[in-house]
Formats: C-alpha cells, sequence, structure tokens
C-alpha cells in the first residue's frame, strides 16, 4: 500500500472512518470506459472511545424474574409479557429467572447473582405479587432498577435526594 498521500491519490486510495478504499480498473475494459469496482483493504479502529464519528447505542441490560406459584398457567403470558416491556423501554433482554418454590432455594438468591453476574440495570417483573408479601424488596432496589409489568411502576435505585432548604439569596450586598 502506498505510504504518501501523493502515491495514495495517484493509485487509488482514501481514507475514511473505520477503513479505507482503493480505486481499481478491472483491466479488460476499452478506453472510452470510464468503470472501476471498489475493494475494501482494512478495517481500522477508532481511533478513541469518544471519537466522535462512532456512532455506538448503548443498551442496559434487563433480567425478567417470575415465581411459578404466581404465575401458574399464565407463566408464558408474563413471559412474553416482561419481554415486550423491555424491549419498549429499550434494554437489551439478558435472561428470565424462574423461581418455583417447590426446590426450597431462597427466592432471591439465584435473582441478585444473575443480577451482579449480568450487571443489569433491571429487573422486571410480571407484578408485584412475585415477591414475598406482595412487596418490592428494598434490597433488590439497591441492586436494581425493579420494573412491574402490571402495574407498569418503576422503583429505581437512584432516587435523589431532597434538596435542602437554602436561605434566599441577597442581591448586591443587601
Amino acid at each position: 500500500m502506498a505510504d504518501t498521500p501523493d502515491e495514495r491519490d495517484r493509485l487509488g486510495v482514501f481514507e475514511f472512518p473505520g477503513g479505507c478504499l482503493e480505486l481499481q480498473s478491472t483491466g479488460d475494459e476499452s478506453d472510452d470506459f470510464a468503470g472501476f469496482y471498489v475493494g475494501f483493504l482494512e478495517f481500522r479502529a477508532l481511533d478513541s472511545p469518544d471519537d466522535e464519528r462512532a456512532i455506538m447505542q448503548y443498551k442496559p441490560t434487563a433480567i425478567g424474574y417470575l415465581r411459578t406459584d404466581v404465575s401458574k398457567l399464565a407463566q408464558l403470558w408474563d413471559q412474553s409479557q416482561i419481554r415486550r416491556l423491555a424491549t419498549r423501554l429499550g434494554y437489551d433482554f439478558a435472561d428470565m429467572v424462574i423461581y418455583d418454590p417447590r426446590f426450597g432455594r431462597p427466592p432471591l438468591a439465584r435473582l441478585k447473582a444473575q443480577v451482579t453476574r449480568l450487571d443489569a440495570e433491571a429487573v422486571i417483573v410480571p407484578s408485584p405479587e412475585h415477591f414475598e408479601d406482595g412487596q418490592i424488596p428494598g434490597t433488590l432496589v439497591r441492586q436494581a432498577d425493579v420494573i412491574t409489568v402490571n402495574p407498569e411502576e418503576t422503583y429505581a435505585r437512584r432516587a435523589y435526594p431532597p434538596l435542602r432548604d437554602l436561605p434566599p439569596a441577597k442581591a448586591d450586598g443587601a
């Protein structure tokens, strides 16, 4: 490949964000033919993660959670509603944690482990009834946002403290 800009222009090599193109003739065209084909020469990573040329969209991760004893025959429906809400809210849906009380394990242990392992931003559940006593556990909300499908509510982990009352500002040294 040509090393200087003049050699690159003469050879028809052009750089663009993400790679470069070389314009080449096919070699069998007539004198009045002006055609060419484009060959992709190399892939080059962007210079930095905050390069303005980069078009990246971050999608936060969400996981679903439900209890088989609460969903019963509607389990597949509840799972589809969780996935649909995750998509609508712009989450990357990563896993569905299904708790079955017949196995005798602690109900939130696996869920909290998956939230940590997948670095999930949110847990989506069909309703608050899928937690003990129908209450969203505070220990889970401290770890991730909890979103219920019905009613559609969000229990956010990042709640801002109330602003303290400040004395009124004095103008011009008054």
